[in-house]
């Protein structure tokens, strides 16, 4: 039979952790209300959108560096793009925006 909703089926997901830790985790999400399952479920998301971001992260400085490096060429189409650049923002109605 075809699948009628779009979220895949769920897959249990075990680990080993210390008795203490479960007991301590178990009662904080019972104070709080919340299934620990939906807590853990948290934790995972937080933890891959924080990996993801400092992969982004680390692209985009690659990339700045590496467009830094090839501007020190005078000749280069990076040093041309940044010269162009600065001659717009020392005109005076780009410089009259950025004051208001």
């Amino acid at each position: 039979m075809p699948r009628t909703t779009q979220h895949p089926k769920a897959e249990t997901f075990n680990f080993r952790v210390d008795p203490s830790l479960k007991t301590a985790f178990t009662q904080a999400t019972e104070a709080e209300d919340k299934p620990a399952a939906q807590v853990l479920r948290e934790f995972m998301r937080a933890y891959v959108e924080r990996r993801d971001r400092r992969l982004f992260e680390a692209e985009a400085r690659r990339q700045s560096r590496a467009v830094a490096e090839r501007a020190g060429d005078r000749e280069s189409d990076e040093a041309r793009s940044l010269r162009e650049l600065g001659a717009l923002f020392d005109e005076d109605h780009f410089a009259d925006e950025w004051k208001a």
